[in-house]
């Protein structure tokens, strides 16, 4: 599984991507299972006021099922002006 990361979701977890094993995905079978994983592992990103996913760009709630092959996306809040 890919995990892309933009923005502040990048400089928390040091990457622009993460690539999970394959050991790990069995257990993260839904979206809001994913992010209970990554607040776990990289605890400021629960500090975010909003973090969106997509998943094989759309945009997914937390309900969505994942599987290993998804290429799934973090989106921080973002500020324009």
């Amino acid at each position: 599984m890919t995990i892309l990361l933009f923005g502040v979701t990048k400089d928390i977890v040091g990457s622009n991507s993460l690539s999970m094993p394959l050991s790990n995905t069995g257990q993260l079978n839904t979206v809001g299972a994913l992010k209970a994983y990554l607040g776990k592992t990289y605890p400021r990103l629960k500090e975010l006021s909003s973090l969106a996913v997509a998943v094989n760009n759309s945009y997914a709630d937390d309900a969505l099922p994942i599987n290993h092959y998804d290429e799934i996306a973090l989106i921080p809040p973002v500020s324009g002006g």
